[in-house]
């Protein structure tokens, strides 16, 4: 473990944080008018999955925490837990629902994730920048519908629902990004 500056700060680092390990969800910086310049950030403690918003002064030191990472191939979902295994070794990573939360929608059979893991336990998942999903359902547009940048929603194969050009069709396979969940592309 090292210690590293505010000005280090970025989303998704470890840091460790009234003595448990924690990750950096979100963080903005701030410099007021009057006084001294100070970091606005969202703490995720690895060990209770609690968000809580803590403020650090501009070049405050704070320890690093190591996190391990392992790529391992999504398989399917238990009922409670996400099941990984790791192609080389076989070895199954079982990440928890309250882990993954929102990203799920991002999972794909066959796909290979990051997980993170704190002291041999899970703590988080890396996704890959971008992902290619089959659209399974999309409004058919309307001859004439060519106003610029006009959009309709579209609904791809694992659930997640994005904002769509007008010419994409049910069953195009098109680029996600993970980061914004924005559209990106048709795959070609």
């Amino acid at each position: 473990m090292g210690v590293i500056s505010t000005s280090q700060f970025k989303k998704g680092i470890y840091i460790l944080f009234q003595n448990e390990p924690h990750m950096v969800v979100d963080i903005s910086f701030v410099s007021p008018g009057k006084g001294s310049a100070f970091y606005r950030t969202k703490l995720k403690n690895l060990y209770t999955g609690r968000v809580i918003e803590y403020t650090y002064k501009s070049g405050e030191k704070v320890e690093e925490v190591l996190v391990e990472t392992h790529e391992a191939e999504y398989s399917y979902f238990d009922g409670s837990n996400y099941v990984f295994i790791e192609p080389r070794s076989f070895e199954q990573y079982m990440v928890s629902v309250e882990i993954i939360g929102d990203d799920k929608v991002y999972l794909k059979e066959g796909l290979l994730y990051r997980i993170k893991f704190y002291e041999e336990n899970p703590v988080g998942i890396g996704l890959p920048k971008t992902i290619a999903y089959k659209v399974t359902e999309a409004e058919n547009s309307v001859k004439g519908d060519t106003a610029t940048n006009a959009t309709k929603q579209a609904i791809l194969d694992t659930g997640l629902k994005v904002q769509v050009p007008l010419f994409i069709k049910t069953g195009e396979e098109i680029l996600v990004s993970t980061e914004t969940g924005a559209y990106l592309s048709r795959k070609n």
